[in-house]
């Protein structure tokens, strides 16, 4: 079982509104993340929820999520939101994605290349690359989880992605869109527009 941790705790502050609720084709942001997950083979899917909270819930409801509140979200740091997520997968998961709320641009394509790269060498850490530079989301083996959980500020997650330099499987992809970030209204009119 391989689950993923969706990571949408942000203020927004950049994009000055709720970005995860915005809409994207049929639904919104962070429900088409959701969408390309599990259609893609993750499950459970947890969302890590914080700022907006109650409209990122309401985004989601009806979907097969796990929605799990970090009370630390204001300090605007991912680490204590993917060690939110990943205490609340089941013991069955030997794996879990990574993937940013915020990255409605996901490629189901770019997900089952991780899923599939990992299920023929489980490796550590997984993660996509283009043109040498690597984007989101990432797989992250079940043991390493603990050094993530153990990971305390000023730390951060490129601490973590220092040490395992070496034990990173990286799957190749075609698509600049995993470099991609959604923060201000700019990024999402222009993602909107190439993409829905």
């Amino acid at each position: 079982m391989i689950g993923a941790v969706v990571l949408a705790a942000g203020l927004s502050q950049r994009m000055g509104r709720p970005k995860m609720i915005l809409p994207w084709g049929s639904s919104t942001v962070i429900g088409q993340v959701v969408d390309v997950l599990i259609q893609s083979g993750s499950m459970p899917v947890v969302v890590v929820t914080g700022g907006w909270q109650a409209e990122v819930e309401q985004a989601l409801q009806g979907k097969l999520v796990q929605m799990v509140f970090n009370p630390d979200y204001a300090n605007g740091e991912m680490l204590c939101s993917l060690q939110e997520g990943l205490r609340s997968l089941p013991a069955a998961c030997e794996a879990a994605l990574l993937a940013l709320g915020d990255q409605p641009q996901i490629d189901p394509t770019t997900v089952r290349a991780l899923l599939g790269a990992y299920r023929q060498k489980p490796a550590p850490v997984v993660m996509p690359s283009y043109q040498m530079r690597r984007g989101h989301p990432w797989l992250l083996r079940r043991d390493t989880w603990p050094e993530i959980w153990s990971l305390k500020p000023p730390q951060t997650l490129r601490d973590f992605l220092t040490k395992y330099k070496d034990a990173i499987q990286y799957v190749v992809v075609d698509t600049p869109l995993i470099l991609e970030d959604m923060d201000t209204p700019e990024d999402y009119e222009r993602l909107r527009q190439s993409l829905v």
